[in-house]
Protein backbone atom coordinates (compact mmCIF):
# COMPACT_ATOMS: atom_id res chain seq x y z
CA UNK A 1 0.00 0.00 0.00
CA UNK A 2 1.50 3.32 -1.05
CA UNK A 3 1.43 6.38 1.19
CA UNK A 4 -1.75 8.42 0.78
CA UNK A 5 -3.77 5.74 -1.02
CA UNK A 6 -7.37 5.38 0.18
CA UNK A 7 -9.26 2.23 -0.74
CA UNK A 8 -13.06 1.81 -0.99
CA UNK A 9 -13.64 5.41 0.07
CA UNK A 10 -16.61 6.03 -2.23
CA UNK A 11 -18.41 2.87 -1.15
CA UNK A 12 -17.76 3.71 2.50
CA UNK A 13 -19.12 7.27 2.15
CA UNK A 14 -22.08 6.08 0.12
CA UNK A 15 -23.03 3.67 2.88
CA UNK A 16 -22.86 6.41 5.53
CA UNK A 17 -24.89 8.81 3.36
CA UNK A 18 -27.61 6.21 2.85
CA UNK A 19 -27.88 5.64 6.59
CA UNK A 20 -28.23 9.41 7.06
CA UNK A 21 -30.87 9.59 4.34
CA UNK A 22 -29.02 11.98 2.05
CA UNK A 23 -26.60 12.07 -0.88
CA UNK A 24 -22.85 11.78 -0.27
CA UNK A 25 -21.07 15.10 0.29
CA UNK A 26 -17.71 14.94 -1.46
CA UNK A 27 -16.85 18.65 -1.40
CA UNK A 28 -17.62 21.86 0.46
CA UNK A 29 -17.22 20.23 3.87
CA UNK A 30 -15.39 22.34 6.46
CA UNK A 31 -14.53 21.91 10.09
CA UNK A 32 -17.11 23.61 12.38
CA UNK A 33 -16.00 26.72 14.25
CA UNK A 34 -17.28 26.00 17.72
CA UNK A 35 -18.20 29.06 19.78
CA UNK A 36 -17.16 27.36 23.00
CA UNK A 37 -13.93 25.36 23.13
CA UNK A 38 -13.19 24.57 26.80
CA UNK A 39 -10.28 22.29 25.93
CA UNK A 40 -8.16 25.35 25.19
CA UNK A 41 -8.96 27.15 28.45
CA UNK A 42 -7.40 24.61 30.83
CA UNK A 43 -4.25 26.21 32.26
CA UNK A 44 -4.52 28.98 29.67
CA UNK A 45 -2.00 31.75 30.30
CA UNK A 46 0.10 29.66 32.67
CA UNK A 47 3.86 30.16 32.44
CA UNK A 48 6.30 27.28 31.99
CA UNK A 49 7.14 27.59 35.69
CA UNK A 50 3.47 27.23 36.56
CA UNK A 51 3.16 24.18 34.32
CA UNK A 52 6.17 22.57 35.99
CA UNK A 53 4.43 22.92 39.36
CA UNK A 54 1.34 21.24 37.92
CA UNK A 55 3.50 18.46 36.48
CA UNK A 56 5.34 17.96 39.76
CA UNK A 57 2.11 17.66 41.71
CA UNK A 58 0.70 15.22 39.18
CA UNK A 59 3.83 13.07 39.39
CA UNK A 60 3.07 12.51 43.07
CA UNK A 61 -0.33 11.13 42.12
CA UNK A 62 1.01 8.79 39.44
CA UNK A 63 3.85 7.41 41.58
CA UNK A 64 6.58 8.93 39.42
CA UNK A 65 9.88 10.31 40.69
CA UNK A 66 10.27 13.97 39.73
CA UNK A 67 13.78 15.43 39.48
CA UNK A 68 14.74 18.92 38.33
CA UNK A 69 18.22 19.64 37.02
CA UNK A 70 20.09 21.74 34.47
CA UNK A 71 21.71 20.58 31.27
CA UNK A 72 25.14 20.98 32.91
CA UNK A 73 24.10 18.68 35.77
CA UNK A 74 21.98 16.29 33.72
CA UNK A 75 24.63 13.56 33.37
CA UNK A 76 25.11 13.40 37.12
CA UNK A 77 21.38 13.39 37.83
CA UNK A 78 20.80 10.63 35.28
CA UNK A 79 23.64 8.53 36.64
CA UNK A 80 22.29 8.83 40.19
CA UNK A 81 18.77 7.90 39.15
CA UNK A 82 19.94 4.84 37.24
CA UNK A 83 21.91 3.78 40.32
CA UNK A 84 18.80 4.33 42.48
CA UNK A 85 16.93 1.94 40.18
CA UNK A 86 19.60 -0.74 40.51
CA UNK A 87 21.91 0.07 37.59
CA UNK A 88 22.06 -1.62 34.21
CA UNK A 89 21.61 -3.13 31.76
CA UNK A 90 20.37 0.02 30.06
CA UNK A 91 18.67 0.58 26.71
CA UNK A 92 18.36 3.92 24.91
CA UNK A 93 17.28 5.08 21.43
CA UNK A 94 19.79 6.31 18.88
CA UNK A 95 18.83 9.92 19.56
CA UNK A 96 21.07 12.92 18.75
CA UNK A 97 19.73 14.67 21.83
CA UNK A 98 21.93 12.49 24.04
CA UNK A 99 24.95 14.17 22.43
CA UNK A 100 23.32 17.60 22.43
CA UNK A 101 22.69 17.35 26.17
CA UNK A 102 26.22 16.18 26.97
CA UNK A 103 25.40 12.54 27.71
CA UNK A 104 27.64 10.80 25.17
CA UNK A 105 30.52 10.29 27.59
CA UNK A 106 28.19 8.77 30.17
CA UNK A 107 26.58 6.39 27.69
CA UNK A 108 29.68 5.28 25.84
CA UNK A 109 32.54 5.65 28.33
CA UNK A 110 31.67 6.06 32.02
CA UNK A 111 29.05 3.32 32.24
CA UNK A 112 31.21 1.05 30.10
CA UNK A 113 34.13 1.57 32.47
CA UNK A 114 31.84 0.49 35.32
CA UNK A 115 30.86 -2.67 33.40
CA UNK A 116 27.33 -1.32 32.92
CA UNK A 117 25.87 -2.54 29.64
CA UNK A 118 24.26 0.14 27.45
CA UNK A 119 22.40 -0.98 24.32
CA UNK A 120 21.70 1.73 21.74
CA UNK A 121 18.74 0.87 19.53
CA UNK A 122 19.90 -0.06 16.04
CA UNK A 123 17.25 -0.84 13.40
CA UNK A 124 19.77 -3.03 11.57
CA UNK A 125 19.81 -5.45 14.52
CA UNK A 126 16.11 -6.27 14.27
CA UNK A 127 14.90 -8.65 16.98
CA UNK A 128 18.12 -8.21 19.00
CA UNK A 129 16.85 -4.78 20.03
CA UNK A 130 13.73 -6.29 21.57
CA UNK A 131 15.81 -8.94 23.33
CA UNK A 132 17.98 -6.16 24.79
CA UNK A 133 14.86 -4.29 25.96
CA UNK A 134 13.55 -7.43 27.65
CA UNK A 135 16.82 -7.85 29.53
CA UNK A 136 17.23 -4.17 30.41
CA UNK A 137 16.75 -2.89 33.91
CA UNK A 138 16.38 0.72 32.78
CA UNK A 139 15.01 2.29 29.60
CA UNK A 140 15.89 5.93 28.96
CA UNK A 141 14.42 8.30 26.35
CA UNK A 142 13.66 11.95 25.72
CA UNK A 143 10.07 13.20 25.92
CA UNK A 144 8.94 14.89 22.71
CA UNK A 145 5.87 16.52 24.29
CA UNK A 146 5.00 16.55 27.99
CA UNK A 147 1.46 17.00 29.32
CA UNK A 148 1.40 18.83 32.66
CA UNK A 149 -2.23 18.08 33.47
CA UNK A 150 -1.86 14.29 33.43
CA UNK A 151 1.88 13.87 33.94
CA UNK A 152 2.23 12.23 30.54
CA UNK A 153 5.29 11.98 28.32
CA UNK A 154 4.66 11.71 24.59
CA UNK A 155 7.19 9.66 22.64
CA UNK A 156 7.18 9.52 18.86
CA UNK A 157 8.47 6.20 17.57
CA UNK A 158 10.83 5.98 14.63
CA UNK A 159 13.37 3.51 13.23
CA UNK A 160 15.96 4.55 15.80
CA UNK A 161 13.53 4.45 18.73
CA UNK A 162 11.41 1.34 19.02
CA UNK A 163 8.48 1.32 21.40
CA UNK A 164 9.95 -1.65 23.29
CA UNK A 165 12.34 0.80 24.97
CA UNK A 166 9.43 2.30 26.89
CA UNK A 167 7.60 -0.88 27.93
CA UNK A 168 9.92 -3.86 28.40
CA UNK A 169 12.62 -2.65 30.85
CA UNK A 170 11.93 -3.02 34.57
CA UNK A 171 12.20 0.72 35.15
CA UNK A 172 11.95 3.79 32.96
CA UNK A 173 13.47 7.28 32.92
CA UNK A 174 12.17 10.08 30.69
CA UNK A 175 14.37 13.11 30.14
CA UNK A 176 12.00 16.07 29.90
CA UNK A 177 13.25 19.36 28.44
CA UNK A 178 11.29 22.17 30.06
CA UNK A 179 10.39 23.52 26.61
CA UNK A 180 8.39 20.36 25.83
CA UNK A 181 5.91 20.92 28.67
CA UNK A 182 2.42 21.94 27.50
CA UNK A 183 -0.86 22.15 29.43
CA UNK A 184 -2.62 19.00 28.23
CA UNK A 185 -3.57 16.56 25.47
CA UNK A 186 -5.16 19.39 23.46
CA UNK A 187 -1.79 20.91 22.59
CA UNK A 188 -0.23 17.56 21.77
CA UNK A 189 -3.05 16.66 19.38
CA UNK A 190 -2.82 20.09 17.75
CA UNK A 191 0.92 19.66 17.20
CA UNK A 192 0.49 16.22 15.62
CA UNK A 193 -2.31 17.54 13.41
CA UNK A 194 -0.13 20.46 12.36
CA UNK A 195 2.66 18.11 11.31
CA UNK A 196 0.21 16.07 9.23
CA UNK A 197 -1.08 19.24 7.56
CA UNK A 198 2.51 20.10 6.64
CA UNK A 199 2.86 16.75 4.92
CA UNK A 200 5.11 15.13 7.50
CA UNK A 201 5.18 11.35 7.54
CA UNK A 202 2.88 10.10 10.30
CA UNK A 203 4.79 7.93 12.81
CA UNK A 204 3.77 4.29 13.02
CA UNK A 205 3.30 4.70 16.76
CA UNK A 206 2.99 7.60 19.21
CA UNK A 207 3.17 6.54 22.85
CA UNK A 208 1.48 8.43 25.67
CA UNK A 209 3.02 7.21 28.92
CA UNK A 210 1.80 8.34 32.32
CA UNK A 211 4.18 7.08 34.97
CA UNK A 212 4.84 3.40 35.73
CA UNK A 213 2.44 0.70 34.65
CA UNK A 214 -0.58 0.33 36.92
CA UNK A 215 -4.05 -1.12 37.13
CA UNK A 216 -7.10 -0.74 39.34
CA UNK A 217 -9.24 -3.35 37.60
CA UNK A 218 -9.81 -5.40 40.77
CA UNK A 219 -12.23 -3.54 43.04
CA UNK A 220 -10.54 -0.23 42.19
CA UNK A 221 -7.46 -1.13 44.24
CA UNK A 222 -4.45 0.47 42.56
CA UNK A 223 -1.52 -1.83 41.84
CA UNK A 224 1.62 -0.23 40.40
CA UNK A 225 4.05 -2.14 38.20
CA UNK A 226 1.85 -4.87 36.74
CA UNK A 227 2.46 -4.98 32.98
CA UNK A 228 5.39 -2.72 32.23
CA UNK A 229 8.04 -0.67 34.04
CA UNK A 230 7.61 -0.99 37.80
CA UNK A 231 9.10 2.44 38.48
CA UNK A 232 9.37 5.62 36.45
CA UNK A 233 11.17 8.94 36.80
CA UNK A 234 10.98 12.22 34.94
CA UNK A 235 14.19 14.26 34.91
CA UNK A 236 13.25 17.84 34.04
CA UNK A 237 15.96 19.87 32.31
CA UNK A 238 14.99 23.36 33.44
CA UNK A 239 17.23 25.35 31.08
CA UNK A 240 16.36 23.66 27.80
Amino acid sequence: MTRGTIYNRDAFLENIAQRLGRSPRLSGVSRPQWSYQPQWTVFAGRSQEDLLKVLQKQCELIHTDYIETTSAELAGALKRQVAAYGGGPIIVPDDPRFAEYGLSALLRDKWSAEQTTVHIWNPMLGRKNIDAAEQANVGIAFSDITLAESGTVVLISRNEQGRAIHFLPKTYIAIVPKSTVVPRMTQAAAYIHEQIEKGALVPSCINFITGPSNSADIEMNLVVGVHGPMKAAYIIVTDR
